[in-house]
């Protein structure tokens, strides 16, 4: 039991130690039913039954559209909950509320509460931290909670809730061990999500999944539609902080100008997709084209997003960012070609529950590499990395840690380079500002 000066550390070095966690070990950690979830609520009064919620699955970039939608409705005066994962640098960002982050005590006072609970249902690190996220929610009555699924829809514990809308961003190949080979067996996990006549709006139409969100909905009695086949978010130009957007909807302009406080290729997809999702809340939540533009333009301060394509220093330019499967490797390193520089250099690292041969052969060959294994049980051996991408002639040289490799990168480079950081979360979670 945590006790003493330091009760927060101690508290978060049980979570981590004494509690299977995904992030840090894989697959081991994985539950294949929702009975712990559903357990630990029930012994805390059932808290996700007493919020609206949205809740938010997809391959890539839920994680951006969720904080989209937050900072959207904490725009329009609602006090909103979010829970993300995994984390970067600090447990508490997990869960927050209107961009604060639950407090230390918060974290201590409820796992000293749960002890016996967490004896008795022997619960995964996911499945306390989400019964913590839903009983935070609670018991500081958010008028709405924005929850992002941790790993596929069906049996990841945040599926419990009974959202106000459900929303899909995309499918792509990734935690196949857990979630299927093919397109259509991964999006059957993720429709797992979709609930009895509640609505469910799918970022992007693809032809292999596009069947089976019509059939699961249609079964399910769940409005469904297609962001992409009626709004288009048009890149217009960037600066440092923000990236700004023409947006059609059904053809016509609907919006000129509009600010994101996010950058990277793939944003436009999450802006579709969130502006769709805001269009489908309930009568009770609608927001305002000021609003909406007011909550995108303060997206970072609003709710504190990190990780995502994000800049950490200038001359030369080191630009991180989370991608971390096929899809989003692929668009990163599309993204990257538009960016003028003398050299590129990649700090990379990965996980070793993935086959990182599906990430490199997307990778540029001119580039100059430094391999890493991020500090994590599940971090993949820098020097057995390094071979892998030589032979798919990528040459670099290993290094013991994350930050060793940038610093390599970062005496290398010339001030008109560019050092790019990426191939895992838990890479990025080691440089992150």
């Amino acid at each position: 039991m945590p006790s003493g000066s330091n009760q927060y550390q101690e508290t978060l070095d049980f979570l981590y130690r004494q509690l299977p966690m995904f992030q840090r070990i894989g697959p081991a950690a994985f539950k294949k039913d929702l009975s712990n979830i559903r357990a630990l609520c029930e012994a805390l009064g059932s808290p996700e039954q007493r919020f609206p919620s949205l809740h938010i699955a997809g391959t890539n970039g839920k994680g951006s559209t969720a904080h989209m939608l937050a900072a959207v409705l904490q725009a329009a005066g609602w006090r909103v909950g979010l829970y993300i994962s995994p984390h970067y640098r600090d447990f508490r960002e997990r869960v927050k509320i209107n961009g604060q982050y639950i407090p230390r005590k918060q974290v201590v006072d409820f796992v000293e509460r749960c002890q016996p609970l967490i004896n008795r249902i022997q619960p995964s690190f996911f499945e306390i931290t989400v019964a913590m996220a839903f009983d935070y929610f609670a018991r500081k009555a958010v008028d709405i909670a924005v929850i992002e699924v941790g790993l596929g829809g069906r049996l990841d514990s945040t599926n419990i809730i009974i959202p106000e809308l459900s929303v899909i961003t995309n499918i792509s190949f990734d935690h196949m061990d857990f979630l299927g080979d093919t397109l259509p067996l991964i999006a059957a996990e993720k429709a797992g999500i979709i609930k009895p006549n509640v609505p469910v709006v799918i970022g992007e139409t693809q032809v292999e999944t596009h069947d089976v969100f019509r059939q699961r909905a249609q079964a399910l009695n769940a409005p469904l539609t297609f962001a992409d086949q009626h709004y288009r978010a048009v890149l217009q130009g960037s600066s440092l902080t923000h990236t700004s957007y023409q947006i059609f909807r059904a053809g016509q302009l609907l919006y000129d100008g509009l600010q994101l406080n996010a950058h990277g290729p793939y944003q436009y997809k999450n802006l579709q997709t969130s502006l769709q999702a805001l269009e489908w809340l309930p009568p009770s939540f609608q927001v305002s084209e000021t609003q909406i533009r007011d909550g995108l333009y303060h997206l970072r301060p609003y709710t504190r997003l990190l990780g995502r394509w994000q800049v950490l220093g200038s001359n030369p330019t080191i630009l991180c960012d989370s991608a971390h499967n096929e899809a989003g490797m692929e668009l990163a390193m599309d993204a990257l070609k538009e960016i003028p520089c003398r050299q590129l250099h990649i700090v990379l690292g990965t996980v070793k529950d993935k086959d990182p041969a599906k990430l490199l052969r997307y990778l540029p060959a001119a580039a100059r590499y430094y391999f890493a294994r991020p500090d994590i049980p599940r971090g993949h051996d820098a020097e057995l990395l390094r071979e892998k991408a030589g032979a798919m002639g990528l040459q670099g040289r290993a290094y013991s840690s994350v930050r060793n490799a940038l610093r390599a990168a970062r005496r290398n480079a010339s001030s008109e380079d560019l050092i790019y950081v990426g191939g895992s979360i838990f890479v990025v979670a080691e440089v992150v500002k």
